[in-house]
């Protein structure tokens, strides 16, 4: 059963490690153990720092994604930790982009991202970004927790 307990962009800069601009996404709808619902309206905003030549790619969805993730590990994370351990996104897979960029999308992002299986040293999920109802990319990433036990 999702929790339905809205957090907001300051509680979600408190818990991510990306700050200022970077920090993508402006609420936290809803999670549970396997999924976490987001929306933002960053990407219309023009000092995004992913834009480039004025445009803000459909590619970058993947990192509103990746943020996205972040929040749920640390969501997961037992009460007391002070912080979850880093995360890094190693590989985007399967990733499907149906516009060729976010800028021009009136309505706010919608983020989702929902977890498939874990290891010792990685977790997989798939995630969605849409908004107004359309999908605009989709995908599944895997992310590296504990990157000391990765041979380089």
């Amino acid at each position: 059963m999702l929790n339905h307990q809205q957090l907001d962009r300051a509680w979600i800069a408190d818990h991510v490690p990306h700050q200022g601009t970077m920090c993508l996404l402006d609420v936290v709808d809803a999670w549970d153990a396997q999924h976490i619902q987001c929306h933002t309206s960053t990407h219309r905003c023009r000092d995004n720092p992913l834009r480039a030549f004025g445009r803000l790619g459909a590619a970058c969805g993947v990192e509103y994604a990746a943020q996205a993730m972040a929040l749920h590990g640390r969501l997961l994370a037992p009460g007391s930790s002070v912080s979850a351990n880093p995360g890094y996104l190693v590989s985007a897979r399967n990733t499907q982009l149906h516009v060729s960029r976010l800028d021009d999308i009136a309505a706010d992002l919608k983020v989702t991202a929902t977890f498939i299986a874990r290891s010792q040293n990685t977790v997989l999920y798939e995630f969605a970004v849409g908004a107004a109802g359309s999908f605009l990319l989709s995908g599944r990433a895997t992310i590296v927790i504990d990157s000391s036990g990765v041979a380089p």
